[in-house]
């Protein structure tokens, strides 16, 4: 797993940043080439214009001096030329390599056990796929090539100095060593404001997502003015962090253009003596000028850029320490084919964490034949759901085994598995999208014709073809614009079209008021005909016609048998059935 690293810049972090552009290094190599040809025409203007002095202006040849800024003219337009060839290519290159990092990460997440989540902020994640791979984008595209191209125009300018006139160079280098030390202590100041502001990002990013999602809560509960209180707090924190590295830049950028100052004072000391002995002409000096301001101005730029770096490299670390998380589920099984819908639970022990204690589930074992109707109930936190969660491998239990048709459930195929056993969840989740995508989830396999029928099927098509738009409706975020009622109806239809071998329903009918539920009843009699099905209730009068009924007990099975058997065993069913119905009557 990546680990955080406290270095100014981590190569082995780089190498792994910069192998998602080796696909690309054609286009890589070409923006290197533009970045050399604009580093020599920049020092070529400086020299240019130092000529013209000596052997123009001071002569008077205005023939000369007018060829001299042609050519000067067009060297300008190649230097635009090149500049606009080269932003153009780096800026692809930046943004391809995020489109494939991006679309990585994202695979990479959904492969995650359904136990990552339950410890991971959602709005962390969210911002290490967007804003944390925005940086490496920058990376490439304002980044690594202009620290490249600066370097080189730095190297460049020094050799043309040293060419024309060493003693001119050394007094105009004299504050160097103090510039090189400034950028060490500025580079390691600058990687612990980076890290600071990413964290303080992360931060509100997941403080946002939660309430936003949880508004309704907030709202309920009066808290406005606690939450805001609380965003305030992580609101001014996000702005230290910020100012900090702002405060690095306010010293740093000074110091800069104090030494500038004075390497332009030792040249012009030295260079104005030299004039007057004729050691050095004015064209020479007027060039060293221009090639003062050329030499300072890619360290100030060097800066900027070694922001961008650092930037991405801070967001490379937490990208990269997602993907080197494992918590994928294994997926060995190559089963694709056969799946008929009798279940096998046998001896099965369960628990959310591998070292954990307490168990979940204890020694469970079951079966379910093919066609058959089984019904689970039970106390909120007995293990009911922990059940469907294994079928479907949404979390792996760690004793027992469990079989689908006599073969163990990790045999098969996963994308296979989860296609013959459809969930029906009590939170009914819909897509900010109209009804028909939510329903075929946008499977080209899945025909208007058969959303159609599966809607009559189930009860649906009334409500839907009342609502603007019918099928075309945009239920909006959650599907907030239709009733529980109808959300579920929805997912009944989803499931139907999909046609699984096993279906489960996961206490489908307990947040709908009467009418819904009879409506809700009927689709799930018409759902459950002639396939497996596992439904988890909450009202005991839904499960009636099951074939067998499980009642779960702390983790355990406590009884098991048809309605009517479980009522004359006078045990934990009767209880359940006497309450329940007492509090209805």
């Amino acid at each position: 797993m990546a680990k955080v690293s406290g270095k100014a810049f981590d190569i082995n972090l780089f190498s792994r940043m910069f192998g998602y552009a080796k696909p690309y290094m054609s286009t890589f190599y070409m923006a290197l080439f533009l970045t050399l040809i604009l580093a020599g025409l920049a020092v070529a203007r400086p020299i240019l214009i130092g000529d013209a002095i000596d052997k123009y202006v001071m002569s008077g040849d205005a023939h000369g001096l007018l060829m001299i800024i042609l050519l000067i003219c067009g060297i300008l337009f190649l230097e635009a030329a090149g500049q606009y060839y080269q932003t153009y290519l780096s800026n692809w290159l930046g943004q391809t390599v995020t489109i494939d990092l991006r679309a990585k990460l994202f695979r990479h997440i959904t492969s995650f056990r359904l136990k990552y989540f339950d410890n991971t902020a959602i709005g962390a994640l969210v911002a290490r796929c967007i804003s944390d791979i925005e940086t490496i984008n920058q990376v490439f595209s304002q980044g690594l090539l202009n620290i490249i191209g600066e370097i080189i125009k730095l190297i460049v300018v020094i050799v043309a100095m040293v060419v024309i006139n060493w003693k001119l160079t050394l007094y105009s280098l004299v504050p160097i060593p103090l510039l090189i030390f400034s950028m060490i202590i500025f580079k390691n100041a600058i990687k612990k404001a980076f890290q600071r502001v990413r964290t303080q990002v992360s931060v509100m990013s997941s403080f946002v997502q939660e309430h936003v999602v949880g508004m309704s809560i907030v709202q309920v509960f009066n808290r406005e003015k606690k939450e805001k209180e609380k965003f305030e707090k992580i609101n001014r924190e996000h702005r230290a962090a910020h100012i900090h590295s702002v405060w690095a830049y306010s010293i740093f950028f000074p110091v800069v253009e104090i030494l500038s100052a004075i390497s332009l004072s030792f040249l012009v000391w030295w260079g104005v003596g030299g004039v007057i002995n004729e050691e050095v002409s004015y064209g020479d000096l007027f060039m060293f000028i221009l090639f003062i301001h050329m030499l300072f101005r890619p360290i100030r730029q060097l800066a900027d850029r070694f922001n961008v770096l650092q930037m991405g490299m801070v967001g490379s670390e937490r990208v990269f320490k997602i993907l080197d998380t494992e918590s994928t589920i294994e997926d060995a099984g190559n089963r694709s084919s056969g799946i008929r819908g009798q279940i096998k639970f046998e001896n099965v022990w369960f628990a959310y964490s591998d070292d954990a204690d307490e168990w979940i589930l204890k020694d469970v074992s079951f079966e379910v034949n093919e066609g058959e109707t089984l019904a689970f109930v039970g106390a909120t936190g007995a293990g009911k759901s922990s059940v469907i969660n294994l079928i479907n491998r949404f979390y792996e239990f760690q004793k027992g085994r469990i079989t689908i048709d006599g073969v163990d459930i990790r045999e098969y195929d996963l994308d296979y598995l989860r296609s013959e056993v459809a969930v029906v969840l009590q939170d009914v989740f819909l897509f900010s999208d109209s009804i028909r995508n939510n329903i075929s989830l946008n499977n080209p396999e899945i025909s208007d014709q058969s959303i159609l029928a599966a809607a009559k099927v189930v009860g649906a098509d009334e409500f839907i073809e009342k609502l603007p738009g019918g099928f075309d409706y945009d239920v909006k975020e959650r599907g907030g614009m239709l009733s529980v009622g109808q959300r579920q109806l929805i997912s009944f239809i989803r499931a139907y079209v999909y046609n699984p071998k096993v279906l489960i329903l996961d206490e489908a009918t307990s947040s709908v008021d009467t009418e819904s539920e009879l409506l809700i009843q009927q689709a799930i009699d018409k759902l459950t005909e002639n396939r497996t099905s596992i439904v988890i209730a909450h009202r005991l009068s839904t499960i009636q016609k099951a074939d067998r009924i499980i009642v779960m007990e702390k983790g355990r099975i406590a009884e098991q048998g048809s309605h009517t058997e479980l009522l004359e065993l006078d045990g934990h069913y009767k209880k359940l059935f006497d309450l329940q119905f007492k509090d209805e009557d």
